[in-house]
């Protein structure tokens, strides 16, 4: 195996283990996902995942790729699982994400596709952050760490390095260490004893 493909494989087992963590919460009733940002992530995965292979990523597309389906799991487990707690602000992040989708289909400069791809999926932490401000234990911060480690590892398995290729992974591993940042944060605000870490 060559390098890339190493730290490649390695940056999707990160994925694996965030999600096998993100997934046990769930399923003992601790974390309690936003159904809407879930899809924004799901979608705008596909799509990052798609441009870095066509970009020539190599192995470090295989993270997004496997980020990608495991978005759309998480999705359909939240619609039954999730949170309940969803308001009018939520469908409307998830309206304007999704309107925004067209935009990047119709632009041309790869340059601005990412930018676009990087501004829904930020988008997509509203849901999340919304319902954590007053629920933080209702999110695993461990989960977000590792995903921000996993994204950071995926940009060191690139093969071919554009603007396409690594900003996309580059936000991921700043924004999902933001939302653990965040979390444990409110936690400590609100004096929650945190149920996970």
């Amino acid at each position: 195996m060559s390098h890339a493909e190493i730290l490649g494989a390695f940056s999707a087992s990160l994925t694996l283990l965030s999600r096998a963590n993100y997934f046990d919460s769930i399923f003992r009733g601790k974390t309690k996902p936003h159904a809407f940002s879930w899809f924004i992530w799901g979608v705008i995965s596909s799509i990052g995942a798609t441009a870095q292979i066509v970009e020539g990523a190599g192995p470090g597309a295989w993270t997004r790729t496997l980020a990608s389906a495991t978005n759309f799991i998480v999705v359909a487990i939240a619609l039954v699982a999730g949170t309940r707690d969803i308001r009018r602000g939520d469908w409307i992040t998830l309206a304007v994400a999704l309107s925004a989708i067209p935009l990047w289909i119709a632009t041309k400069t790869p340059v601005w596709s990412v930018l676009i791809v990087c501004t829904i999926d930020t988008m997509g932490y509203f849901p999340s952050v919304r319902k954590s401000w007053e629920r933080p234990h209702q999110e695993t911060a461990r989960s977000y760490f590792i995903s921000s480690a996993s994204a950071f590892t995926s940009i060191l398995a690139i093969e071919h390095y554009t603007l396409s290729t690594w900003l996309y992974p580059a936000v991921l591993t700043c924004s999902n260490a933001g939302m653990a940042l965040f979390l444990l944060w409110r936690r400590q605000v609100l004096q929650v004893k945190p149920l996970e870490t």
